[in-house]
């Protein structure tokens, strides 16, 4: 590859050689990669959705799918490289959807509104297509006439991936070892399929009240830990022991002695565990830190966003004059790109109009705005997203502070407006997930288009790959975020009593439903003990913004006049934060509503600033202050591994990349306790459906149920992702 000097007057390009010549043709976009691209687009799609949700971060998918794609199609018979490469693009739209997706859409469910399967298809479709158009004019002049200058890190280590398949090179046992042994791992100690030993070894000491370490040990932490590296995994873990060892303490030190309730918490600290502390007053906190992070990564790239902004201008004014008859060259066209994003401009009205969310209606002046700023918007960060992952990878792409900026610019103007009733905050939220999807579909189509420009692949058909795997893996990613809201989900025994009369609206609860829409529901008490109720006999009550209860979903009994449960969906839970759309929410809803726990977030803030003073980037720390310690602990694990190894490399030839044995190996592992975990979501789905509980679970007491046993397992899998990243591929 050639590099332009570092001059203010670049040197004329030189001509670039693909590896396969433009007079060349070779199989490419056919059914047999393309269903094989679908089927890894389904599965990596729900993988991502599963660890995003539960780890707050997301790892690129190209890599692994490229790897399993060669042994697959090696398998059916002698396959092309750009086969390969059509089955990658093809997957890896899935794994950049379900970033989008994750990152936004759960906010309605911390706004109060229902997170409907058909809402989440049709955004992340609209949103994944957008992605695609917008990036389409601006490929010749981003991968193209700046081949030298960026360098689309991802995209690059891709096609190297692919060509050493293409020369023989084996990768995929790799992978299938952290697949098995990852998967037995899961399937012992994930807490809805056997359960054998503590799915979270805890420690709580009683010569530090309020603080607590635990550990949610799974294949895929210690697997994302890996690839990210010791340096980000320990600033990371970094801001969560500063929340759980030196915050929470703190609190409740000081907090114990107060009698009464410190806002936003509702009962006394002394009363509150760890966790409850958490959830009070450390999420505050850290949705603070979180978006004050975000934007200062979106104002130290601001140089970067102007340039690409205006560089995306300049090349739409001149490609409908791109038009090319080399292979190589040729998109799809320039009317092609502009129908079919005035087709999902109009889709997005249409869809807000004749099917809003529950308890959200708009009008369609506001829908009409709506579908507005998703095209300036999503235009806007489509580019400035598209250049970015040149220059730095889509692993450091600010796609949250982009998000944050356009719920910001969002809420103000409705603000401004008047639209301020809560269905307003829901609009808000479409707007910002559908730009949120283009704009982390736009960086990863980048790279993908890097790819087959190294290779030498046809642009049109990655394109039509591309389109057809956004379809696609939209399926298994809005089941997936359905399925975990329904099988995380916990009820936790209350006995509180409540007078709808008196202690209604006013304080912030509503009813939401007269008769709960569920025909049975299993109740926990504290001390562990479970019964069956029966939904049709209770209310549920939706609390924002309440004095006397915590925001959450309630199940409230009109016959003893008692809430006897609080109902914690499984998105918002310890299990899975969902830290970013957290934020998003806390963003909208304070914006419209005026209401905000300014102390706490304003703290979160001031921490950042502090963080940065120290020469640190904020946005891990921030994402690990808001995390629990029980994801950031194993993620801190796998980085510790990364850091031994390469301590064991002796020379830079032997250090780690995304090629390495260890990386390979750590993407078995994510992907194991991805698809195994999401089957245990599935039974607990049957359980709750049949009412027959506890199918697969070992029994409690059995001689593994120890945290001892817990630790020493995960021990056990770390040796393994040692030994394998040692180990040389053959």
């Amino acid at each position: 590859m050639s590099h332009a000097p570092n001059s203010s007057t670049p040197a004329p390009r030189a001509e670039f050689s693909p590896y396969i010549a433009d007079s060349q043709v070779q199989p490419e976009l056919t059914a047999r990669a393309l269903l094989l691209g679908c089927f890894f687009g389904l599965v990596f799609g729900a993988v991502t959705v599963y660890v995003g949700l539960r780890a707050g971060l997301t790892v690129a998918a190209s890599i692994p799918i490229a790897v399993l794609s060669i042994s697959v199609l090696r398998a059916l018979g002698r396959a092309s490289i750009l086969e390969n490469n059509i089955v990658q693009t093809t997957g890896n739209a899935g794994q950049s959807i379900a970033a989008g997706v994750i990152f936004t859409l759960p906010a309605l469910i911390f706004l109060g509104f229902d997170l409907e399967y058909i809402r989440i298809f049709v955004l992340a479709l609209v949103g994944g297509w957008l992605g695609v158009f917008f990036m389409i004019p601006l490929r010749r002049q981003l991968i193209v006439e700046e081949h030298g200058q960026l360098a689309y890190p991802e995209g690059t280590a891709c096609a190297d991936v692919l060509l050493a398949g293409e020369r023989g090179g084996g990768f995929a046992s790799r992978v299938f070892w952290g697949l098995g042994l990852g998967g037995i791992y899961t399937l012992l100690q994930n807490e809805n399929l056997l359960g054998a030993w503590p799915s979270e070894p805890n420690y709580q000491p009683r010569w530090m009240p309020g603080a607590a370490v635990r550990a949610d040990a799974t294949p895929e932490y210690l697997g994302v830990g890996y690839i990210i590296g010791p340096r980000v995994a320990g600033v990371i873990f970094a801001g969560s022991v500063l929340a759980w060892w030196v915050v929470l303490p703190a609190i409740h030190f000081f907090g114990a002695l107060v009698p009464q309730p410190i806002y936003p918490g509702v009962v006394p600290i002394a009363q509150m565990t760890p966790s409850d502390l958490w959830a009070a007053y450390i999420r505050p906190m850290g949705a603070g830190a979180v978006a004050a992070a975000g934007i200062l990564t979106l104002l130290r790239t601001l140089p970067t966003l102007l340039r690409a902004l205006g560089s995306g201008i300049a090349t739409l004014r001149g490609a409908a004059n791109a038009n090319s008859t080399r292979r190589t060259e040729r998109d799809l066209s320039l009317p092609t790109v502009l129908l079919g994003s005035a087709a999902l401009a109009l889709c997005i009205v249409a869809f807000l109009t004749l099917k809003p969310i529950p308890g959200a209606q708009t009008s369609l002046a506001a829908n009409i705005a709506a579908a507005l700023l998703i095209v300036f918007f999503g235009f806007l960060f489509v580019t400035v997203s598209s250049r970015i992952v040149g220059l730095i990878g889509s692993s450091a792409n600010p796609i949250s502070g982009m998000t944050i900026a356009t719920l910001m610019a969002t809420a103000a103007i409705f603000l401004v407006r008047g639209w301020t009733a809560p269905a307003f905050g829901a609009l808000a939220i479409t707007i910002g997930g559908v730009v949120c999807i283009a704009a982390a579909n736009a960086g990863d189509t980048s790279q993908d288009l890097k790819t087959g420009y190294l290779l030498g692949a046809t642009p049109w058909k990655q394109q039509v790959a591309l389109l057809v795997g956004v379809c696609v893996s939209t399926v298994a990613i809005g089941f997936t975020l359905s399925a975990m809201n329904r099988g995380l989900e916990e009820f936790h025994a209350l006995d509180q009593p409540w007078s709808l009369s008196t202690q209604g609206a006013a304080d912030g609860v509503t009813v939401e439903q007269m008769h709960f829409a569920r025909r049975q529901f299993r109740v926990r008490s504290a001390d562990g003990a479970a019964s069956t109720l029966h939904g049709a006999a209770y209310m549920l009550l939706n609390a924002v913004g309440s004095r006397r209860l915590p925001d959450g979903k309630y199940l409230y009994d009109p016959r003893s006049g008692r809430i006897v449960a609080q109902w914690i969906p499984g998105i918002g839970s310890e299990r899975a934060a969902a830290p970013q759309a957290r934020l998003m929410a806390t963003v909208v809803h304070g914006i419209l509503s005026r209401q905000l726990p300014w102390g706490l977030l304003l703290l979160g803030v001031f921490l950042v600033v502090v963080v940065e003073l120290l020469g640190i980037r904020s946005l891990s720390f921030a994402v690990g202050f808001y995390l629990s310690i029980a994801t950031t602990l194993p993620i801190f694990c796998g980085g510790v591994v990364r850091w031994m190894i390469e301590r064991a490399a002796q020379s830079t030839e032997n250090a780690e990349s995304e090629i390495s044995p260890g990386s390979l190996y750590a993407s078995g592992l994510i992907a194991a306790g991805g698809v195994v975990g999401l089957l245990g979501v599935a039974l607990k789905l049957y359980e709750s459906a049949t009412g027959h509980f506890g199918l697969l679970q070992m029994p409690r007491g059995n001689f593994l149920d120890h945290d001892a046993v817990a630790m020493a397992a995960f021990v056990l899998l770390a040796a393994s992702l040692y030994y394998f990243a040692r180990k040389p591929l053959q």
